[in-house]
């Protein structure tokens, strides 16, 4: 899929232009996608980052919303024994997404999309943005809504995943398939059922050894899989973020105020 515009990106605009489109009443977006997690031999370490930055900018177009820089670092401990890869302990990640969501709002922007890739990441997000002001922030995971994992079932073919699997890989072949090495993919075969705990690259005794760092099937993937995939996700997003751009941010606490006083 083709690439998105850069003139939603803060980082790439001056600070009076951004000041502009925040007093027009632009929306914000802040991504979260880590830059230092292993997905396996056949993908990046940034693959998380890339994806959070290109959905954000597909998001931002049909609101006008401004991206902030993606929070690159987060809590991610299940891949912290494959080398580059860093997680953040809670308290620290959480205080990080408040502080920074905090400031831009404070900072101007009337609401605030947080559009988070990961998994582990996903509690510590709501709590530290159940702490800032009711109704101007939304937590909108990837893979939330019902036309993506609708999709995902049905092109699944794989027998288990979640990480650098069939599904992310065929992601990853329709945004960025320059970066995907598709010779190097290799499935966690080792693994016959979900587990908890941390994936584990040095013991091959672990329940959850894995190699090469995946959790399922990559060379299952294709890039129409990930093709459909994005659609499915992308009509999920822009559905939810018109639909919060939308609200009345006073609505929900002037309702609650009145059914107070009835």
């Amino acid at each position: 899929m083709g690439t998105t515009t850069n003139h939603h990106f803060i980082e790439r605009m001056h600070w009076d232009e951004v000041a502009r489109r925040v007093s027009d009443g632009a929306l914000a977006i802040l991504p979260i996608g880590s830059a230092a997690k292993q997905h396996g031999f056949h993908l990046p370490l940034n693959t998380d980052r890339i994806q959070a930055e290109w959905l954000a900018g597909k998001v931002a177009e049909p609101i006008d919303a401004l991206v902030w820089p993606t929070l690159n670092y987060g809590y991610y401990p299940a891949f912290i024994d494959y080398a580059g890869s860093c997680s953040l302990s809670i308290a620290t990640f959480e205080a990080l997404v408040r502080e920074i969501a905090g400031q831009i709002l404070d900072g101007g922007c009337r609401k605030l999309l947080v559009l988070n890739t990961g998994i582990s990441s996903l509690a510590p997000v709501d709590r530290a943005l159940a702490r800032l002001p009711f109704g101007r922030v939304r937590h909108l995971w990837i893979h939330e809504g019902p036309r993506y994992p609708r999709m995902a079932r049905q092109l699944a073919e794989q027998g288990h995943g979640s990480h650098a699997d069939e599904l992310e890989t065929s992601l990853m072949l329709a945004i960025a398939p320059h970066l995907v090495d598709m010779t190097r993919a290799e499935a966690s075969s080792g693994l016959a059922r979900e587990i908890p705990g941390a994936l584990a690259a040095p013991d091959p005794n672990s329940p959850n050894f894995s190699r090469s760092g995946t959790y399922g099937d990559p060379t299952r993937a294709t890039s129409a899989k990930g093709e459909a995939l994005l659609a499915a996700m992308l009509d999920d997003l822009h559905e939810q973020a018109a639909a919060f751009a939308m609200e009345d941010v006073s609505a929900p606490r002037m309702a609650g105020i009145l059914s107070v006083m009835g």
